[in-house]
């Protein structure tokens, strides 16, 4: 996307003169608009109420008003009729995306029918087409592997190509392709076309990962992840839904499966995707596999993970053990997690209070607490736990970040 004159304009409008108003706690830019394919030229609002405006944006953009002076982008939702793709219409009604049109495509079945999208209104499913995608600024894959690895490049090569954000595993592991998470790695973005998602428990857990390993250089690391049944999407809700209601009425002893290998309602399975020759699971592979591209650390980089299945309806929960390089200090780690974007800290166990699904669903920041040296590695060791909403950290929220992150570095 390209500025055009007017923008320029109002860009040194901006530095030179107050009029517009602007103050370290909020600010408002008049908007002026010119029309050029369904797009025109926005201000965007900044404010507090903004959860999806960082308090580090925000004080950028205080600092300099110009970076908000952007073209609206149309936006295009593939899969918005699933879990994933619900949550992705409703992060983009609480971002600070200047959103000019945003399109829903789907199947021909569900072609014609209207979906409410919030203060987008009601808008109307429309068949699902390369060409028609293409016409979008940026497209949203909540779709599966296959039907990503069919049509995301379709989409995004070329000249007048969208931007892609897939949120599947079929790009993750390609060296040409950008896995990113924002606050970690968002430079990758620039001049990319198709970025991939990654998979919700690293997402999780590596924005609590990430700030410790800045301060003490993480050695090695060993997970331990307890996953709702959402991670299964709506299906895995339902099996566990119905699973529960009819052992509890007396219908059944054992709940039904069709969606997990064993039934989830009062159990736990060790058993997430498909075992691995190495005995891990790919659920457990893509958390190392994962961990070490968006860090950037060596291919031999130690990360081992065991993944649990539990009968909740959402949040993933994650027990994280790291070796260090650095010796630690707790207390510099409870300050470095209180001053990460997108993390709160809930550390009061005089008190109760420490991480939970209960918690921290809906929540757009990962919890983090039960901080404590590891009787492990001593002095070179944490111990710590993590909760996050792995529709929205890991999914749906992290991927529209990535779209904001692409608008500020001028890739979109």
């Amino acid at each position: 996307m390209k500025f055009s004159t007017t923008a320029a304009l109002l860009l040194a409008a901006s530095t030179a003169s107050t009029a517009f108003g602007f103050s370290p706690s909020s600010f408002s830019i008049a908007k002026r608009s010119t029309h050029n394919h369904h797009r025109h030229l926005t201000k965007n609002i900044v404010s507090s109420s903004n959860p999806l405006m960082s308090s580090q944006t925000a004080a950028t953009a205080t600092a300099n008003p110009s970076l908000l002076v952007m073209n609206a982008i149309s936006v295009g939702v593939v899969g918005a009729t699933g879990a994933v793709g619900k949550e992705i219409v409703d992060c983009l009604n609480k971002s600070s995306l200047d959103v000019s049109q945003l399109r829903i495509f789907g199947s021909e079945r569900s072609a014609g029918t209207t979906r409410n999208a919030g203060k987008f209104g009601d808008i109307t499913v429309e068949p699902f087409d390369v060409a028609t995608a293409r016409e979008c600024d940026v497209v949203f894959l909540a779709v599966s592997g296959d039907f990503a690895l069919e049509h995301a490049k379709a989409i995004s090569e070329g000249e007048g190509g969208a931007v892609v954000i897939d949120n599947s595993s079929a790009f993750r592991y390609d060296k040409d392709i950008p896995l990113v998470v924002p606050e970690i790695n968002g430079e990758c973005t620039k001049g990319a076309k198709l970025i991939a998602n990654p998979n919700c428990t690293t997402a999780i857990g590596l924005m609590a990962l990430w700030p410790l390993h800045k301060l003490f250089k993480v050695k090695r690391v060993i997970m331990s992840t307890y996953q709702a049944a959402s991670g299964a999407g709506q299906p895995g809700m339902d099996e566990l839904q119905e699973g529960t209601r009819a052992v509890l009425s007396g219908e059944v002893k054992v709940a039904e499966n069709k969606i997990f290998a064993h039934p989830l309602p009062f159990n736990v399975i060790p058993h997430i995707d498909k075992f691995q020759e190495n005995g891990y699971t790919k659920e457990e592979m893509k958390v190392t596999w994962e961990t070490r591209k968006i860090c950037g650390l060596p291919d031999d980089f130690p990360v081992s993970c065991t993944a649990v299945r539990i009968p909740t309806y959402r949040a993933h929960s994650e027990t994280i053990i790291v070796e260090t390089e650095l010796p630690v200090d707790v207390e510099a780690a409870r300050k470095a997690l209180e001053e990460a974007p997108g993390v709160k800290l809930v550390d009061d166990v005089k008190n109760n209070l420490y991480p939970m699904p209960l918690t921290a669903t809906g929540q757009y920041d990962v919890e983090v607490g039960r901080l404590r040296k590891s009787l492990v590695f001593g002095d070179y060791g944490l111990e710590f736990f993590v909760v996050g909403d792995q529709l929205l950290r890991g999914a749906a929220l992290n991927a529209v970040l990535v779209a904001e992150e692409m608008v500020k570095n001028g890739s979109l």
